[in-house]
């Protein structure tokens, strides 16, 4: 009888203990494939860092039966051959979900390598989370079902730029300097055709590329766009080709409107300085003098926490919708959560988000912060410690910016 009884509660507590096993959280792990070395390595570096506590913070309000997530960063050092070794080393370890930004021309070659490996083996796809690559081919001609975009195309701001401009009637001459690549060509390519249809009247004054990464002295770039008399820059330079680009105009003294894509960029607020008041705009998917109340609380523990300022709010939205796709779907199975995340809306501290069905774009709200004096008006929050931060000129509601799609998107069965 007693050994019956202690069979009994041995039985019982292996019951338990599988049941607790089987409540345990499963750990997903990300891999965040970007720049971490080179003159790009500090916008891949305050990325990863703000990344990772954006998936902190969540992970510790998740359910303890929620999926935890893991970020495992990857240096491809920018290079779209890099990030195909280190897909592979990524994969090699099981991880079945990417995250990158920084550089559209390695998202495209990223794309391709996933759709040849869904090809090839179904049961090991990846999906591809992009928090910044800009390329509108990616959610067009080369949209691919494992490939999501939380972060506005190219077109989409120009869209948005370009709108603002109509009622800027002191602008009349335009000088577009844009990188050397495919989202630079893009940006070149929207600019044109939008403001032809929007501001006729506005002659281009250039429409000239540059080598990526390069170029170190931006001065001869400078004095011609000062020779031709523009008032107004339209550049999508990221990384070093824009703050060289800024400290260039700096020491020459060029007065003239520079439009960017890129300027609230980790580093960059540093290099523009007084200068830049009232001439530097940045067109983006969050303003941290915005008035979202919930994205200022994020932003000011970042700050208390890091002495840096939180700007990517692509980081948040990617990270929880993956979250709630993860929920809806109840696996974390790449392809039942892709399916999940297709139309999804959420909730997201920039208002009601939804991504896409047609083309996984995510169609969210669009900002420009004008470079202003901290504590004039709309200036509440200075950008890394300068004494300057970006004022609210403009917040576009998502179907203002919204693109058409050629995306004919193959889906798995």
């Amino acid at each position: 009888m007693q050994l019956k009884s202690i069979f009994r509660w041995v039985l019982a507590s292996a019951c338990l203990c599988l049941a607790a096993q089987s409540q345990a959280a499963e750990t997903v792990k990300i891999a965040f494939i970007d720049v971490l070395s080179g003159p790009f390595a500090l916008t891949g570096q305050g990325s990863l860092k703000q990344l990772r506590e954006v998936v902190a913070q969540l992970n510790a309000r998740s359910a303890a039966t929620d999926p935890k997530f893991e970020i495992v960063d990857f240096d491809n050092k920018g290079s779209p051959q890099e990030s195909i070794t280190v897909l592979k080393a990524a994969t090699d370890r099981g991880i079945r979900y990417i995250t990158q930004g920084g550089g559209s021309g390695v998202a495209l070659t990223l794309v391709d390598a996933l759709n040849k490996m869904a090809e090839r083996d179904p049961d090991k796809a990846v999906v591809f989370l992009n928090y910044s690559a800009m390329d509108p081919s990616l959610t067009n001609d080369r949209c691919s079902f494992w490939h999501f975009r939380f972060y506005p195309s190219s077109e989409m701001q120009m869209e948005a730029l370009t709108t603002y401009m109509v009622n800027r009637k002191d602008i009349k001459k335009v000088y577009l300097l844009n990188q050397d690549y495919t989202h630079g060509r893009q940006v070149s390519k929207a600019a044109k055709e939008y403001m032809t249809r929007k501001r006729p009247d506005i002659q281009l004054a250039g429409d000239e590329f540059i080598p990526i990464a390069q170029v170190r002295d931006f001065a001869p770039y400078v004095a011609k766009i000062a020779a031709t008399g523009a008032d107004t820059v339209i550049t999508s330079n990221w990384g070093s080709d824009l703050t060289l680009l800024i400290k260039a105009a700096q020491d020459y003294g060029l007065n003239v409107n520079f439009f960017t894509l890129n300027a609230n960029n980790t580093g960059t607020p540093t290099q523009i300085g007084a200068w830049g008041a009232g001439k530097v705009a940045a067109i983006w998917n969050w303003n941290h003098n915005a008035n979202t109340p919930e994205l200022e609380k994020i932003y000011l523990a970042y700050k208390k926490k890091y002495n840096e300022d939180f700007i990517y709010a692509a980081h948040w939205n990617t990270m929880n919708m993956l979250h709630e796709a993860m929920r809806k779907a109840k696996t974390t199975d790449p392809k039942q959560v892709a399916f999940a995340m297709e139309g999804m809306t959420y909730a997201s501290p920039l208002g009601e988000v939804k991504m896409r069905k047609t083309d996984h774009q995510l169609e969210a709200p669009l900002f420009m912060g004008v470079w202003a004096k901290q504590g004039t008006k709309g200036v509440k929050y200075d950008a890394e410690n300068t004494g300057y931060g970006f004022r609210t000129e403009a917040v576009w509601d998502a179907y203002i910016s919204s693109q058409p799609t050629s995306c004919q998107m193959k889906r798995p069965s």
